[in-house]
């Protein structure tokens, strides 16, 4: 549209994305971020990128990461996972008592993860058939998973695992700098991506955090999705407790105790409405990379548990601020655009 002078009032809309859009996009300052702390750490401290920090890097980092993906499914439907971290402590604490009585291995395994599965299937129940909040209940069986722990192992610690997976927190896996959690973080985001970005489950899932009532009318089960993904939160985590234990070498009931936050942390950072609906696997990825480089940079700088506690705090606070903050700007300038198409005749 121009005026009689040939001069564009306003610019036409065509298929192409502008390139000022594709600069802005939450990504692209992941990337920025993780670029950042790359060359931080390269500039100030000799062999940054050595086989050494990569290694401490996701083992400091990986059990996070994995806890993080169920987390991000959950979200994007529009609720929330407070439990993860205590669902990983009682994991630990179950396995500890049962290896500590003997039981056999791979039974121990088997029953950890079905703890697991019954803790995720009691918040999904309360959650999608009884109704209640999500953040209630989880704050709840927060709460109940951390003292269930305690009353299993008490005050007690459980050390000295033998077997063949004592290994997995002190060796990289055989000819690779990648830790084992990092190995199995990076398989199973490689199965959540295909299952969001590829099936109709992930866009019933984005469909649902959507506009859950429309989901309902066009098909999606909806209670029985979010139920069938807080079990598989509660089995995804106690399988990371599992990794815990091995990896620390130890059960004690407080096992990854204040974690949750930095799980949601990580989702919501990596562009993931707090309100569901949006968000991307790559997003997520990104933001894991970029915080577990800016933790490990923070750690080789010898900045305190205290003072790193404070900067996941701005994390999260600005994943979920600055979004909206992009969201009302980019509704604001759709008005604008519609006022002015308004007066200007055709």
């Amino acid at each position: 549209m121009a005026d009689l002078t040939g001069t564009p009032l306003v610019r036409e809309r065509t298929g192409v994305r502008p390139t000022w859009r594709l600069l802005v996009r939450w990504e692209s300052a992941l990337v920025v971020l993780l670029l950042a702390s790359v060359l931080y750490g390269v500039t100030s401290t000799p062999g940054f990128l050595s086989q050494n920090t990569v290694f401490f890097a996701g083992l400091n980092f990986g059990l996070i990461a994995i806890m993080a993906l169920p987390e991000m499914f959950i979200i994007l439907t529009g609720e929330i996972d407070l439990s993860v971290a205590t669902m990983l402590g009682l994991a630990s604490s179950a396995f500890g008592y049962m290896y500590e009585h003997h039981v056999e291995f791979f039974v121990a395994v088997l029953i950890t993860l079905a703890v697991g599965a019954l803790g995720g299937a009691l918040n999904g129940f309360l959650v999608t058939y009884a109704g209640l909040p999500s953040i209630a209940v989880t704050i709840g069986t927060l709460t109940m998973f951390r003292g269930l722990a305690e009353v299993i192992l008490g005050t007690n610690e459980v050390t000295n695992f033998a077997g063949p997976w004592t290994n997995i927190g002190t060796n990289p896996v055989p000819g690779t700098p990648l830790s084992y959690s990092t190995l199995i973080f990076l398989l199973l985001a490689a199965l959540y991506g295909v299952v969001l970005h590829f099936t109709s489950t992930g866009r019933s899932i984005y469909a649902v955090g959507l506009q859950q009532e429309a989901a309902f009318f066009s098909g999606v089960r909806v209670k029985r999705l979010k139920f069938l993904l807080y079990v598989s939160s509660g089995v995804v985590c106690a399988f990371t407790g599992l990794l815990y234990t091995y990896q620390t070498n130890s059960a004690r009931y407080d096992a990854g105790l204040g974690l949750e936050l930095n799980v949601v942390a990580i989702v919501l950072f990596g562009g993931v409405s707090i309100f569901g609906g949006r968000g991307t696997l790559p997003g997520v990825l990104l933001s894991v990379f970029a915080v577990g480089i800016f933790d490990q940079v923070l750690t080789i700088k010898n900045v305190s548990a205290q003072e790193q506690s404070i900067v996941f705090g701005l994390l999260l606070l600005a994943s979920v601020l600055l979004p909206n903050v992009a969201r009302w700007t980019r509704a604001l300038r759709d008005r604008r655009h519609r006022r002015l198409t308004s007066v200007i005749p055709g």
